[in-house]
């Protein structure tokens, strides 16, 4: 990760000043005795304040920071005379262009990845010298900083997350009110109905019923498959997949003899990982090529096949539908999310929940032109032992 992706993910460049970054900026001052202390984060072009006492908060090019200079070497820096240090001498925050700068002392903002992403400095306009103690203070604070931008990232990841999965129960309870109320319609129908005049009516309206419910059970199962992978890690065993894909080709019989769907399968392979996970992985990536293809009004044709790399299979599913056009095609794998045939049945959970369960098992996900016409979606996975 660059310094720029680094600091990008914290969002506090351009923000308000926080108030526990600038309590921890007065804090450095007070404790080392300088009138001013700043927290600079610094990317490949620029260094900006994002807090300060002593000064307002500035941006500066990365040519004129002193802490750009000090980030080339790991660890803090005391520099009691900057005028008289090769490093600074020139620098126009000590040659008097910008500044007066003599007394500087700074310790790195290192993220828990090991990227380093700026400092929290101190500087005064008079020669000083910091004691081991107080420098050994100011790495602290550092430290400090970087647990308060962390705590600021997952929060706002945890926001999105919470937002997400509104959203998605939202539309989950939509569309379970849906079936559930056919199913109730259905069953009230058949119970209201003479058994010796109405008998035929009885069986359809039972059957439309157990084909609501299958629906509804469908929606539960793929919401519970999503919730089962926030839990602990895949369990790994050693999957057979042809016979895996054959269970999810009985599962789906009533859609693909629906569609009239054609599926080729050659997939000689065994994978290391968990049944069930991997089990609904197929399912809704053959689901997924079964209703695209039908619902732009062609004969399903899938394709199933399993290529040996080196320690792990790349299986393909490939159809003869729309297909994903290129600028899509890592956002059809967000929550919700539709590719061309947004129309079709659905929840629209399919591609997050198997993007989930193939990064669970240490594999990759993504999807390519099919040479069927339509989109080839692959997965790699780890090999059997």
């Amino acid at each position: 990760m660059t310094r720029r992706d680094a600091i990008a993910q914290y969002d506090v460049v351009g923000a308000s000043p926080q108030s526990d970054l600038q309590g921890l900026v007065e804090l450095a001052a007070t404790l080392c005795g300088v009138p001013t202390a700043v927290i600079n984060l610094i990317d490949d072009t620029m260094q900006y304040q994002v807090a300060a006492t002593g000064v307002e908060p500035a941006v500066c090019s990365i040519e004129e920071s002193m802490c750009a200079v000090a980030l080339r070497t790991p660890g803090p820096m005391v520099v009691p005379d900057a005028s008289a240090d090769d490093r600074f001498s020139a620098n126009p925050f000590v040659s008097g262009a910008l500044g007066n700068v003599r007394f500087y002392a700074s310790s790195p903002l290192v993220t828990p990845t090991g990227v380093p992403i700026g400092t929290v400095c101190i500087f005064d306009t008079r020669v000083r010298d910091l004691t081991d103690e107080l420098s050994r203070c100011l790495d602290l604070i550092a430290h400090q900083v970087v647990d308060v931008l962390e705590l600021r990232r997952t929060t706002r990841e945890l926001e999105s997350s919470n937002e997400q999965l509104e959203r998605f129960a939202g539309q989950v309870s939509h569309d379970l009110r849906n079936p559930l109320t056919a199913v109730s319609g259905f069953i009230e129908l058949a119970a209201d109905s003479p058994e010796v005049v109405a008998a035929p009516q009885v069986a359809a309206a039972l059957f439309r019923a157990d084909a609501a419910a299958t629906r509804m059970g469908a929606m539960i199962a793929d919401l519970l498959d999503y919730a089962r992978l926030g839990g602990a890690r895949p369990r790994r065993e050693q999957v057979a997949l042809p016979d895996l894909i054959g269970d999810v080709l009985d599962d789906l019989d009533q859609a693909l003899t629906a569609t009239d769907t054609e599926v080729t399968v050659d997939a000689d392979a065994r994978i290391s990982g968990d049944p069930t996970l991997l089990h609904a992985l197929f399912q809704n990536l053959i689901a997924n090529a079964v209703k695209f293809s039908h619902a732009v009004g062609v004969t399903p044709r899938v394709e199933v096949r399993a290529y040996a790399l080196d320690g792990s299979w790349r299986v393909t599913v490939d159809d003869n539908g729309p297909g994903v056009p290129a600028e899509q095609r890592e956002r059809v794998f967000g929550l919700m999310e539709r590719g061309a045939a947004g129309d079709a049945p659905g929840l629209g959970i399919g591609l997050s929940t198997c993007r989930r369960i193939v990064e669970a098992h240490g594999g990759s996900i993504g999807i390519d032109d099919s040479p069927l016409g339509g989109a080839s979606v692959w997965v790699i996975l780890p090999r059997s032992e």
